[in-house]
């Protein structure tokens, strides 16, 4: 039943980047993006940028891989759970290798349009954002079993929840993305998040057979 539901997420998760990757390639997002940058951009203050400036450098990659680490760590030595180690390297590593591979075939160039910081690379999808929904989904997905409490797994989740979204924020805010570069790297990231999640699921439900059919 998960498993079905995990396939159901799936595939809104890939119709939606394929969607968003056509209308990118048709050009039919342009006033799309320009007027959220323009809106979101209007809020700018010294406080603010401090702040977004901040959030870009956790989404970064030797902050992500740093977490990455650390929870990898947390995992094997205090949860003692080495298979939930592997599924999240390979999360994190898959997601990488997924943003590299669709930023070469895309190539489109980064937003000109009041650059606060300077970034190099291309532009679609967002590596930050793929990293933080990958990073941080992963972790929801691996602690929530760990967390009986209904405040503990709602502070959870809020709290990904936000690293996601200001991540991808900052992004927009400091002018190096446009907000469909954000929008289909969550949509990127959620096909391979949902991928790795069913495997690791199946691979389960399998072991668990096998053990039953044994005892």
């Amino acid at each position: 039943m998960i498993r079905t539901w995990l396939g159901v997420v799936f595939i809104i998760f890939i119709a939606s980047f394929s969607s968003i990757a056509y209308l990118v390639e048709m050009e039919k997002l342009i006033h799309f993006d320009h007027h959220i940058i323009s809106f979101v951009q209007g809020f700018e203050a010294e406080y603010l940028t401090a702040i977004m400036i901040f959030f870009s450098f956790i989404g970064d990659t030797v902050p992500v891989i740093v977490i990455t680490l650390l929870s990898a760590f947390f995992l094997y030595r205090v949860l003692r759970h080495r298979r939930e180690v592997l599924l999240l390297l390979s999360t994190m590593i898959g997601s990488t290798l997924l943003n590299v591979l669709l930023k070469y075939i895309f190539q489109r160039t980064r937003p000109d349009i009041n650059q606060l910081v300077f970034e190099e690379g291309f532009s679609f999808p967002s590596g930050h954002s793929m990293a933080a929904f990958s990073l941080y989904g992963i972790l929801t997905f691996l602690l929530w079993r760990h967390i009986k409490s209904r405040g503990g797994r709602g502070t959870l989740l809020i709290f990904n929840s936000l690293m996601i979204l200001l991540i991808g924020l900052s992004r927009i805010y400091l002018g190096v993305h446009y907000p469909s570069d954000v929008i289909a790297a969550y949509a990127a990231s959620g096909f391979w998040l949902f991928t790795v999640i069913w495997i690791y699921q199946w691979l389960q439900e399998r072991r668990y057979k096998t053990a039953a059919a044994g005892t």
